[in-house]
């Protein structure tokens, strides 16, 4: 007889429910069969960001309780736009880029889940699939007729877009009932029992757990986790130079793993267990770790790691972490050409040819944040300042007896954290 984690207990343990629907009936029910979860992700963008992450790990820990995924990529809602959380109306995307948005989105839903043949096979659906051929009269009639105008003016984040100056569009005030059919759809096709987001989809939910029973006269779960908030007030998610994307070509994977490697210690205990899918107990020990030297940051280390290799793979993760170790202060000369490819990425670089290198200060001079001139060159060169490939440089330095990484490089580093390559490849 197939065992199956109790859904309810877990994600408690680890902080993620803000609301749900009856919990003992949910422990009850996950505990004895098999259930199919969805998260929804609307493609308002060519790239999910970290914030999506945590609804992306919730799928993954329900599959590994024994239960089957089912994630949805929103082609038809994201023509409309979540009012949810907004002040203000997002801007409406043309069919071409929304379909090159799903296209890059599902390719991203795919890292994370499980889609193998199999027991608890991961799905993937669009809803474009199932709303974009539905005739007006035909969704007014069936989907809008079993919810009322009272019901929606009574969600939160209705009425607060209705008190706020900028308002609420009906498009963006129907947005609830493409998500409740959209839950209904995945109900009565996929056998879907539950829909899971953040809080601020609680409304959404419910009006599709209310659509289910109306129509099919079933009965559904819902479930939200708290809204990813920093403890500083700043939003989660986001840098100084923006959004922390799961496109490597928006986000390297080193930046990626940097941002989590930097997450606050007031902010690591909570996010940890819910992002990581190490056990509640691997977690503790961590946490044990992190307190007894939270300088060394143990707990952010492990997190960044675990997901950047769910994210970006294991060479990239591995290559960001040499990168990283390298950046702050490790031995360059260690470092493998896929390490050295990140780095090239991340710091400035100039390209010269090998007859520069007999004038030591003139080559400091023509790399931009190293020195301004000869004279500031030959000064940090006293100084003993600046290291090549790990080696402390002098004026006497012959620069080029010094062995170039992988028969290109040169690793210019000022101080402690000021980088600069020189390229002498073509």
């Amino acid at each position: 007889m197939a065992n199956f984690g109790d859904v309810a207990n877990e994600f408690s343990a680890r902080g993620l429910i803000h609301d749900s629907t009856d919990r003992l009936i949910l422990a009850e029910r996950t505990t004895t069969a098999q259930i199919s979860a969805y998260v929804g992700f609307d493609p308002t963008s060519d790239s999910l960001h970290a914030g999506n992450l945590l609804g992306q790990i919730s799928l993954r820990r329900l599959q590994m309780l024994g239960h089957r995924p089912i994630v949805l990529a929103g082609g038809a809602t994201g023509m409309i736009g979540d009012p949810s959380g907004r002040s203000e109306e997002r801007n409406l995307l043309d069919a071409d880029t929304l379909a090159a948005n799903v296209a890059n989105i599902k390719t991203q839903l795919e890292r994370l889940l499980d889609f193998d043949k199999g027991a608890t096979q991961a799905t993937l659906v669009d809803n474009a699939d199932w709303t974009r051929d539905v005739p007006v009269l035909d969704f007014l009639r069936d989907v809008g007729k079993h919810i009322t105008v009272n019901q929606m003016l009574a969600k939160d984040s209705v009425k607060s877009r209705l008190s706020d100056e900028n308002g609420l569009s009906y498009t963006e005030f129907s947005y609830m009932l493409l998500q409740a059919n959209d839950f209904r759809h995945l109900c009565e096709f996929h056998g879907c029992e539950m829909q899971m987001g953040g809080s601020d989809q609680w409304g959404n939910i419910t009006a599709g757990i209310d659509l289910i029973r109306k129509r099919l006269g079933r009965s559904a779960f819902g479930l939200t986790w708290p809204l990813l908030t920093k403890s500083d007030g700043t939003k989660f998610g986001k840098t100084a130079d923006g959004a922390v994307w799961l496109d490597a070509k928006k986000t390297s994977p080193y930046q990626f793993r940097q941002f989590w490697v930097q997450i606050a210690d007031a902010d690591i205990e909570r996010y940890l267990p819910q992002f990581s899918l190490k056990s509640l107990d691997e977690i503790n020990s961590l946490l044990d770790e992190q307190h007894a030297n939270p300088a060394a940051r143990p707990a952010q280390r492990a997190l960044a790691h675990e997901l950047t290799l769910l994210v970006h793979g294991a060479d990239a993760a591995t290559a960001a972490q040499e990168a990283a170790a390298i950046l702050f202060g490790g031995d360059p000369m260690t470092a493998s050409r896929a390490t050295m490819a990140f780095i090239a990425a991340e710091v400035p670089a100039t390209h010269m040819g090998t007859a520069v290198l007999a004038d030591v200060a003139g080559v400091l001079a023509a790399l931009p944040g190293i020195a301004a001139s000869k004279s500031e060159a030959r000064r940090l060169l006293t100084q003993k300042s600046v290291r090549v490939n790990g080696e402390v440089l002098t004026e006497s330095t012959d620069l080029g007896a010094i062995s170039l990484l992988h028969d290109r490089w040169l690793l210019v580093r000022k101080g402690k954290t000021t980088y600069h390559l020189v390229d002498f490849g073509r």
